[in-house]
């Protein structure tokens, strides 16, 4: 639905704006007449990401106990946090020029900020998001390995990247939004399969931890983790081929459709 046009120019056509007026936007919603509204048709492939715009972009590392295991390290103490920069976001449906044979794959929950948070508890944290999404945290492992520390950031952040949504779904339309199964799948084959309940930190906690350290703005991103499964984690490793085609699902929030080309 054109919501600038249903609201009558009260809200702007730009989705980032939504997340700047996330409660005057839920209150409006609330009381209006949506039934009587025009449904647009569109393609997947035509929708840009929900979020277009972030300030922030967080990601966490080994948030999965079997994903830490494959990955040769012992189950965190606390967060592991790095960030992805938003040059590297696109949308749901996209055609990912791999720079390199060593780009690997993550399906991962990505919670979008809908209130600012400072020092908030966990227990409230759910009231801070605006909704969720499906991401796909590309990693690019040579670069990410290289040098005596690591470049997780540079290297998850090439362009096409961070591909999200289809579509940003509020919590309440979950029956539990901290359990959605999550997995990918390259040409049909599946290679990563789990829940997000099985994460170390969940949601609330990560949200927490974040605010305790930094301000969170409406509209920041938090893709929070991946399962185990990744190509690294393989023996041989395996890796995103030029022709391949990455599809990535988690239930109630749709998919995700990535064809590769290039590649040296």
């Amino acid at each position: 639905m054109d919501i600038e046009r249903l609201s009558g120019g009260r809200f702007d056509h730009d989705p980032q704006q939504a997340f700047e007026r996330w409660d005057e936007l839920t209150r409006w919603a609330a009381t209006a007449d949506l039934e009587a509204a025009e449904v647009l048709p569109f393609r997947p492939e035509d929708l840009g990401p929900p979020v277009p715009a972030p300030r922030q972009v967080f990601a966490v590392g080994l948030n999965y106990d079997e994903h830490a295991r494959e990955s040769g390290f012992m189950r965190p103490a606390a967060p592991l946090v790095f960030t992805k920069y938003a040059s590297s976001l696109t949308g749901p449906v996209s055609t990912v020029e791999l720079p390199t044979d060593t780009v690997d794959w993550e399906v991962e929950l990505v919670a979008v900020i809908g209130r600012e948070a400072r020092h908030v508890s966990a227990d409230e944290s759910w009231s801070h998001v605006a909704g969720l999404t499906v991401g796909q945290d590309l990693s690019e492992r040579t670069c990410q390995h290289a040098g005596p520390a690591p470049q997780f950031s540079l290297a998850k952040s090439f362009p096409g990247f961070s591909p999200t949504g289809p579509f940003l779904v509020t919590p309440d339309e979950l029956d539990d939004p901290e359990d959605l199964a999550l997995s990918c799948e390259v040409d049909g084959v599946v290679l990563q399969k789990g829940r997000t309940g099985q994460m170390i930190f969940p949601v609330r906690e990560l949200i927490a931890y974040l605010s305790s350290i930094v301000t969170l703005h409406p509209g920041d991103l938090i893709f929070t983790g991946t399962p185990a499964g990744v190509g690294a984690g393989r023996t041989p490793a395996l890796y995103l081929r030029p022709g391949q085609t990455l599809h990535s699902h988690i239930a109630g929030l749709g998919d995700l459709r990535q064809t590769f080309t290039g590649g040296a």
